[in-house]
């Protein structure tokens, strides 16, 4: 018999879907367990005491914390469809690409969203569309980042599926990522969202804006204290 997997995680979570995009395009059988964000629960803080954060993977006795490590982790131990490639070039392009739509993509236009129009805020979006531009150009006519089927950067890149919802709730009038500069980026967009196994986890608008309509304010503060 099987070890059961668990998956404790929060509707609306762009960290969460990485690590249940990852399950459903394996074929994993899981039970998702929501969190309270606000009172975590004993089995949360018991498995990851570190962090105490959500994604975390429960395979049997086994707990693996991070987005990430997650997908890795479930690409190796489970059989099904492989997320990152098996040449190890490619392997290790597609983790450089991955660190950089998490730490520099993701991270920059996170504070152009929520930082105030102003100086500051034009030289994010200018960052923001550089390290975008580098994306687009890293699909170089692929339907996926790694060609005809979702992989491990697409699922590490997945946050940028949000960014429409994330903008009205932010007030931005002009996206950042609107289609005459970014065509490619926003077919991939079209693509991802529409895939079966990942379409079966994507969070409705509604709990996506639940999910940061809570800490919008905290948002805009940090935003601001990163400018002193």
């Amino acid at each position: 018999m099987s070890e059961p997997v668990k998956l404790l995680g929060s509707f609306g979570s762009p960290f969460t879907h990485r690590a249940e995009a990852a399950l459903r395009l394996k074929g994993v059988a899981y039970e998702f367990i929501q969190e309270d964000l606000g009172n975590k629960s004993e089995l949360l803080l018991r498995h990851n005491p570190v962090h105490k954060k959500v994604p975390l993977l429960l395979h049997g006795d086994r707990a693996v914390a991070e987005s990430l490590v997650i997908v890795e982790y479930v690409d190796e131990a489970f059989d099904g469809p492989p997320l990152l490639p098996s040449d190890p070039l490619a392997r290790a392009a597609a983790r450089f690409w991955a660190q950089f739509a998490v730490d520099r993509c993701s991270r920059t236009l996170f504070k152009a969203l929520w930082t105030p129009d102003g100086e500051a805020r034009r030289g994010l979006v200018a960052e923001t569309k550089e390290n975008l531009a580098l994306m687009e150009a890293r699909l170089d006519g692929r339907r996926f980042f790694g060609g005809d089927q979702v992989g491990y950067l697409d699922v590490a890149a997945s946050g940028l599926a949000w960014l429409p919802v994330l903008e009205e709730l932010a007030g931005v009038e002009r996206s950042m990522m609107g289609e005459e500069e970014f065509p490619a980026l926003c077919r991939w967009r079209g693509e991802y969202t529409s895939h079966e196994a990942v379409k079966a986890c994507l969070p409705s608008r509604d709990q996506i804006v639940a999910f940061y309509a809570g800490m919008k304010e905290r948002l805009v503060l940090h935003a601001r204290s990163m400018q002193k």
